[in-house]
């Protein structure tokens, strides 16, 4: 959920540092701190966003060349300067950074407090660093042994980062449920939450498992052991980002940018996985598992938030297309029920990141009942890619906007791809139903580029109805998921209040909201339910509601009765949430900036929730 970021090396760190933070703020904007070391520990931290601290610190001693820094989303402790990180030891001669919930703080604090210590903050992460430190001085082992001791002690999730002025020439991370990668540069390594930090000065990571610690030296090579105190070979990798991909080029929010990037991050997702000229659909990363999709009992998608309504779409496609049953579960319910579970079930589970904390947990859940997991993610070397059997990933390129837009269409497209190739398979579709499909979703990328015409027209919608208080959002079969995914944009960025809701259930309570001043947003294309899609329309206007429609180019029928319409080319009817979508995100852009709100940071949100 934190941002972290580490340097140690020739450069000055606090630039590196400072620019990571700005690269990470999507992953929490509470509070941001920064610890640097020339000679002395100095820790500087504020209450607010990056450039609160740039601003607070901009006349302090910033010297040094070993540092930490933080960026927070606050889980333990309310956002204030006070528990912001880094946090300092009792004696101030250590610092930590740390992403993640430290479940057993309480007792370990109990425990430390009745040894004398005191605690200024109210956080979790302070009770760590007392007690490395506590471990270091007691025990008299180095800091290294200390850290991994203390490890051992504790229950949760963490990603940390370890300074001390003891050492200056050394950094300690280690990893558990919380994403962290190390960078490997010329005479130099940076520590980051994700490798948006990174990619400017190398290219060479290394990704940390679970109860991993790594050694960090100004000189030498890095060295990795297991809390369990078992020496491990680092696996470099490299990195496939671009620099140019984590800047805004030119837009003025990163989720315009992202919304504007899908003909390319739908393309790429397709690339190399879709000939519709030869009729071949292959992902080669799930191939190995085809037949245990084709001869699986059910398949259960697990996924959260936005990724869960990518997870619904792939409900009706695998459904509809591969006659596979599923069900489709948020992974923090899944995880908590004691769920049925077979081993001739596939789990499917989606998440942006890679890293989300629910997600991950009813993974290890479905695999120790003996379930196949495929992961759908879009983060190389993520927990979840690394977790999973087999999977796919997405390709959209990094998201850094809060909420979610390409990497949705993105998760779309890779399950609609997975059930055409199971259904071609399993031969549950005709060969002509077979190549029309993919011809269709050939085309999808460009069809998606002439939604995105619709941008005026939808500026103007916005400036009508950017006041309202509420919103109701209306879709059948396939485009019920959408109306599930326009209401929550609204809701995450211009904090409007929103519903999705499928059609037909209107008239079982939501039509007791409608009346002049409900605008009800429509997906009535022209495929599959919609008649009856019409006939809820006309209930609609029968109580004076307002109908701002998504309808197929050319539909006179529906522009008669809507009070605004937006057109979108005609699609397939599996294939309309790729296209729908995108208007529904341009609305809730447009709303939220006319009502000054933060686009790409909303509040309360981080872009990767890594803890429950």
């Amino acid at each position: 959920m934190c941002g972290i970021v580490g340097y140690i090396g020739p450069r000055d760190a606090y630039p590196v540092l400072m620019k990571g933070l700005y690269r990470l703020e999507y992953r929490g904007y509470d509070s941001a701190g920064v610890a640097l070391m020339d000679g002395n520990l100095k820790l500087y931290k504020t209450h607010g966003k990056v450039s609160d601290l740039e601003n607070k610190i901009k006349n302090q001693d910033l010297s040094g060349t070993i540092g930490i820094a933080h960026t927070r989303w606050a889980t333990h402790g309310e956002p204030n300067d006070v528990n912001a990180h880094p946090h300092f030891s009792h004696s101030r001669r250590l610092a930590i950074i740390h992403n993640g919930i430290i479940e057993n703080y309480g007792s370990l604090k109990k425990e430390l407090v009745n040894r004398g210590y005191v605690f200024k903050s109210k956080t979790d992460t302070e009770v760590l660093i007392h007690l490395i430190e506590d471990i270091q001085v007691n025990e008299k082992v180095d800091l290294v042994e200390a850290v991994r001791i203390a490890l051992n002690h504790v229950i949760g999730a963490y990603a940390i980062v370890v300074v001390s002025q003891d050492d200056p020439d050394k950094l300690i991370a280690a990893k558990k449920g919380s994403p962290l990668v190390i960078g490997i540069g010329e005479k130099e390594f940076l520590i980051a939450s994700d490798a948006s930090p990174i990619v400017e000065y190398t290219k060479n990571v290394v990704y940390l498992d679970d109860e991993e610690l790594a050694i960090i030296p100004r000189h030498g090579r890095i060295k990795i052991k297991t809390i369990k105190n078992k020496d491990k070979t680092p696996y470099i990798q490299q990195l496939e980002m671009q620099l140019s991909a984590i800047e805004k080029s030119g837009f003025p929010h990163f989720m315009l940018k992202e919304i504007y990037e899908q003909p390319r991050s739908i393309k790429d997702s397709m690339r190399g996985r879709l000939n519709s000229a030869k009729g071949i659909v292959s992902l080669g990363g799930i191939i190995d598992y085809e037949q245990k999709l084709m001869n699986c009992r059910r398949v259960l998608i697990v996924a959260c938030g936005t990724s869960w309504h990518a997870g619904l779409v792939g409900e009706y496609l695998f459904e509809d297309l591969a006659r596979i049953p599923v069900e489709v579960e948020y992974a923090s319910e899944f995880r908590y029920r004691n769920p049925v579970i077979y081993e001739d079930d596939v789990v499917i589970a989606i998440s942006q990141s890679g890293e989300t904390a629910d997600t991950l947990a009813a993974i290890e859940l479905a695999k120790a009942k003996g379930a196949t997991i495929i992961g759908i993610c879009n983060v190389v070397g993520s927990s979840i890619a690394r977790a999973t059997h087999a999977g796919s990933y997405t390709h959209a390129g990094p998201e850094i906007g809060v909420a979610s837009t390409k990497a949705f269409t993105a998760q779309v497209t890779i399950l609609a791809l997975m059930a055409l190739s199971i259904a071609n398979k399993k031969g549950t579709i005709p060969k002509t139903r077979f190549f029309q499909l993919l011809s269709e979703m050939d085309s999808i990328p460009a069809k998606v580029e002439k939604a995105l015409e619709v941008n005026d027209t939808i500026l103007e919608i916005s400036k009508i109805f950017k006041d309202v208080r509420n919103f109701l959002y209306l879709g059948r079969g396939y485009n019920f998921p959408i109306a599930l995914e326009g209401a929550l944009k609204l809701k995450e960025i211009s904090y409007i209040h929103a519903e999705g809701y499928p059609a037909a259930e209107m008239k079982h309570g939501p039509i007791a909201l409608i009346d002049e001043e409900m605008p009800v947003v429509v997906i009535a294309t022209k495929k599959g339910t919609y008649d009856k899609v019409v006939s809820n329309i006309q209930e609609v206007k029968a109580r004076k509601g307002i109908i701002i429609a998504i309808v197929t180019e050319g539909d006179e029928v529906v522009r008669g009765m809507a009070d605004y319409v937006i057109e979108i080319p005609e699609t397939d009817e599996i294939f309309v949430p790729l296209v729908a979508t995108i208007p529904l995100q341009l609305l809730s852009y447009h709303i939220a900036v006319m009502r000054g709100c933060n686009v790409d940071q909303p509040r309360n949100l981080a872009k990767s929730v890594t803890v429950e």
